[in-house]
């Protein structure tokens, strides 16, 4: 695809996640050229568009893996005419088997090459597969650091047990595609319906208190918001407890009450 347009700098890179650093290579250049992957994102496809203001510009990774370094730059100057500026982190890696460099792309644009260094949070270095592996251990607090936003995903609201309203408390299950998952437990969290965050506890994991099965569901605290549809945003403010099983739905309904009030008391601190 040919990009016939004025754009004169981009800064190029996965920008899964669209975090800390990926804003100090954003905020100097008119476009971002993402290069798309498969699967296990923390910000998957377009929805990156929903965190910068930029124009988002994709290319898939299985269809230029095999460029080398210098088709990959004639590939740019085909497709933005007008460049004049590429913007990228210092760790960029290009071409057939990472041949190039950024050091290499200085060497092969004949234009201005901006090389952004390490960027930082709290010592550690920001990196979308570092963010990752906080989630995985359920870190929410460094994962937001390195991210300099709340940790966000968004599913479609399905249908659950059916325990939840009859012997629990109500919550809507979504199904979650793309996402990479923070560890299965508790959380406190924010859930946008119809445009309104609202407060909420979200449980995420095997239910094996009871059947067994994976879910995603939040419950919001405070608010009867009736029947939901169609799309559900999840933000996650901090981790509570593991996922443990339980000896009866009344012991789960006990421990559920316990969260619902230290999520609420976390969330009313924020």
């Amino acid at each position: 695809m040919k990009l016939k347009n004025t754009i004169k700098s981009i800064a190029i890179g996965s920008f899964d996640g669209i975090h800390i650093a990926h804003q100090r290579l954003i905020e100097q250049a008119e476009a971002i050229v993402i290069i798309e992957r498969n699967g296990g994102y923390l910000t998957p496809g377009y929805k990156r568009s929903l965190y910068t203001s930029k124009i988002c510009c994709f290319y898939h990774f299985d269809k230029i893996r095999s460029l080398t370094p210098q088709a990959f730059v004639a590939k740019l100057k085909e497709d933005f005419p007008k460049l004049e500026k590429i913007v990228v982190g210092y760790d960029f890696a290009f071409g057939k088997e990472k041949a190039g460099d950024a050091e290499h792309l200085n060497e092969l644009f004949d234009g201005e090459v901006c090389i952004v260094k390490e960027v930082s949070c709290e010592g550690v270095s920001v990196h979308s597969r570092t963010i990752k592996n906080y989630l995985e251990e359920g870190n929410i607090k460094m994962a937001n650091c390195l991210l300099g936003r709340a940790y966000r995903i968004d599913g479609e609201v399905v249908k659950g047990q059916g325990l939840g309203k009859k012997e629990l408390v109500a919550t809507l299950n979504l199904y979650v595609e793309d996402y990479q998952l923070p560890m299965e437990g508790v959380y406190a969290t924010r859930s946008n319906i119809n445009g309104r965050w609202l407060p909420s506890v979200s449980f995420l994991g095997h239910r094996v208190t009871t059947d067994g099965s994976f879910a995603v569901e939040t419950h919001i605290l405070d608010e009867n918001v009736g029947e939901v549809q169609g799309q559900v945003w999840l933000e996650f403010v901090a981790y509570l407890r593991e996922n443990k099983k339980f000896d009866g739905l009344d012991e789960l309904k006990q421990q559920i009450s316990e969260d619902i009030d230290q999520a609420r008391r976390i969330l009313d601190e924020r």
